[in-house]
């Protein structure tokens, strides 16, 4: 079982739940705990659907540099919002379970309020690949899925019969037949001797092939 930061007073009325390296941005994920921190579970669920509706937005209090100002962000006192979707979906999840986990501890799920909320930095991932001249390429994985194909067994020959089969092969080649040869070409060079004038220079045969 996992360790919580901090125990509730009366753990018979009070319910858990966590999630372990998720893939979701710690910056945004933040942002949108501390945003649904004190709420009810009832209300809280619909803002965050309401997150990735782009209704409501998510104020970005401490992370916020190069955070564009929103108007839906002015029901918060602040000016810079976003909505983070896929932290929103995470956290959705999470009360999902935590409203399992009070059904079947028999709490009234309709009066749960989320006490205390926290997001800490997941290990980073070693998923980029440093290049020459100081390029950075991120991994591509993929995965296709094929279906096994029957593969035909290869019957099973003693070395005995291999042997006789490898002696009746070499009986069976006909005489004067080569199956491997090599050509070597070179250019012709002219005769060394010296030839008087008008005495008719020997030619060489052709080769044969």
């Amino acid at each position: 079982m996992g360790r919580y930061s901090l125990d509730p007073e009366n753990p018979t009325k009070s319910c858990k739940s966590r999630g372990s390296n998720l893939r979701v941005h710690f910056k945004n994920t933040r942002e949108t705990a501390q945003a649904i921190k004190g709420m009810h579970i009832r209300k809280a669920t619909k803002y965050l659907k309401d997150v990735t509706l782009q209704k409501q937005c998510v104020p970005f209090r401490r992370y916020n540099g190069g955070v564009g100002r929103c108007a839906q962000a002015k029901q918060w006192g602040w000016t810079q919002g976003r909505w983070p979707k896929k932290s929103a979906e995470c956290l959705l999840h999470m009360l999902k379970n935590a409203e399992s986990n009070a059904e079947l501890k028999g709490l009234d799920v309709d009066s749960l309020v989320i006490e205390h909320i926290q997001v800490n930095k997941a290990p980073k991932m070693r998923r980029r690949t440093y290049r020459a001249h100081g390029r950075i390429n991120p991994y591509m994985k993929q995965i296709v899925p094929k279906p096994e194909e029957e593969v035909a067994q290869k019957k099973k020959i003693s070395q005995k019969k291999l042997k006789k089969q490898k002696l009746m092969a070499r009986d069976s080649t006909p005489s004067g037949v080569v199956y491997r040869a090599r050509v070597h070409l070179a250019p012709a060079r002219s005769d060394p001797q010296l030839v008087r004038a008008g005495t008719p220079v020997p030619q060489r045969p052709n080769p044969v092939y």
